[in-house]
């Protein structure tokens, strides 16, 4: 219903008591305008995504070395260590999950046969010892290229730095060749008066290393991966020399991705601008609503009831702008009712035409860039009136000033379009 009709019946039918509450009505609206913060971000992009996203499992095989100390038995019975290391196949499995474009855990299980030199007086370049081993490290992995590069769900290429801890079995000692039978009748007179000596060895590793990955497709990754992990003295059931064992893997795989593959990202500083064209509306309806009673005070002037005057008082469209982010011009959700209140204003008022204008800020872009955003905008919204609710075109004119001309005071503001009449 439009303003005149409900002023003429205020005219006839109103009180001095509905007149006065109106004229303080007035005051709040004065009194209660919306002021803009300034607000602050450090436009930072955050990351996010369902936790049913960004889950694997791999499978994976190579070689692994034991760095362990061995000995010699001479004719005293005591042993000369030696270093003893050689390649064995190793197999593993393993199962983990991206909690940001920068952090995975995993867990990753082992199993693989040891090989050392073991030689024997009798045969110092001959014998052996081997063993069986199965163990899981839980290790936190690290997105290098991400954290340095810039997110990228699909880079083809990164490196990923890992460690971690876990638990290790070592198993099914054996000892082969090394020349006489009584050197190995030795070697195991010598385990069995071994307190120490265990069946199995159980121990704490921790690991560290790194991995090479490489995108082969939406759901499946290659990786090859470098291994070191650090045992106890006692893990090949023999302690001499160093205090620490190692075993060195080179191992390579793939990767089953599960579910989704990537992220979601906001970034706080695109909607302070929403804010403060949400708080310039506000301040647009404020001012049509003070203009309003301004035009009620009038009409209690005339009090007592005088021959009614006929005014229409919405010949101004309501929320008569529509804001823009940063560069862009695209419409957003929150100014789409903008554009419906001009077109019913439009069909409302069909004896009305009206200016459609583009603005843009000057504190970003050049002059020229700024003016063909500016032109965008206006045509993006003079399309939406046509295509949308059926305004011929010539109901409106459309034109842009870029940065040249600052409606507001407030730069970023200046991301806008308005209707005036013409």
């Amino acid at each position: 219903m439009k303003a005149k009709n409900l002023y003429y019946a205020m005219a006839l039918c109103a009180g001095t008591f509905a007149f006065s509450n109106v004229a303080n009505a007035q005051d709040v609206f004065v009194d209660d305008a919306v002021t803009v913060t300034e607000f602050t971000c450090d436009n930072t992009n955050h990351y996010f995504s369902n936790w049913r996203n960004n889950w694997w499992i791999e499978l994976s095989a190579g070689g692994n070395q034991p760095l362990v100390e061995r000995g010699t038995l001479n004719e005293d019975r005591a042993y000369t260590p030696v270093e003893g290391k050689k390649w064995t196949a190793v197999y593993s499995v393993g199962f983990g999950r991206w909690v940001s474009p920068y952090w995975a855990f995993r867990l990753k299980g082992f199993y693989g046969s040891l090989h050392w030199d073991a030689p024997t007086l009798a045969a110092p370049n001959d014998g052996w010892t081997h063993s069986r081993h199965a163990g899981i490290q839980l290790e936190a992995m690290w997105d290098m290229f991400n954290s340095l590069g810039g997110v990228n769900s699909k880079r083809v290429f990164s490196i990923l730095p890992f460690f971690g801890f876990g638990g290790d079995a070592n198993w099914n000692f054996h000892r082969e060749g090394g020349g006489a039978p009584v050197a190995n009748n030795i070697l195991r007179e010598k385990f069995a008066n071994n307190e120490d000596w265990k069946s199995v060895q159980w121990t704490l590793p921790v690991s560290a290393g790194l991995e090479f990955r490489f995108r082969l497709g939406k759901y499946v990754d290659f990786f090859a991966e470098a291994r070191a992990m650090f045992y106890g003295d006692n893990w090949n059931n023999y302690a001499s020399g160093n205090s620490i064992d190692c075993l060195v893997s080179a191992m390579g795989g793939f990767n089953f991705n599960i579910g989704g593959r990537g992220w979601n990202s906001f970034n706080e500083c695109s909607y302070v601008s929403q804010v403060a064209a949400l708080n310039g509306q506000v301040n647009d309806l404020r001012a049509q609503l003070l203009a309003c009673g301004q035009e009620v005070a009038a009409l209690q002037a005339q009090l007592p009831c005088p021959e009614p005057v006929v005014k229409d008082c919405v010949n101004a469209p309501l929320m008569a702008t529509v804001r823009f982010t940063i560069n862009s011009d695209a419409i957003l959700p929150t100014e789409e009712v903008n554009i419906y209140n001009m077109a019913e204003w439009l069909k409302a008022n069909p004896n009305e035409n009206i200016k459609i204008v583009g603005y843009a800020d000057k504190d970003t872009g050049t002059s020229e860039y700024n003016m063909a955003l500016s032109e965008r905008r206006a045509n993006a919204v003079a399309n939406a009136l046509t295509t949308q609710y059926g305004i011929n075109p010539n109901r409106y004119t459309v034109s842009f000033d870029g940065s040249d001309v600052q409606p507001y005071s407030t730069n970023d503001w200046n991301r806008i379009v308005i209707f005036t009449q013409k």
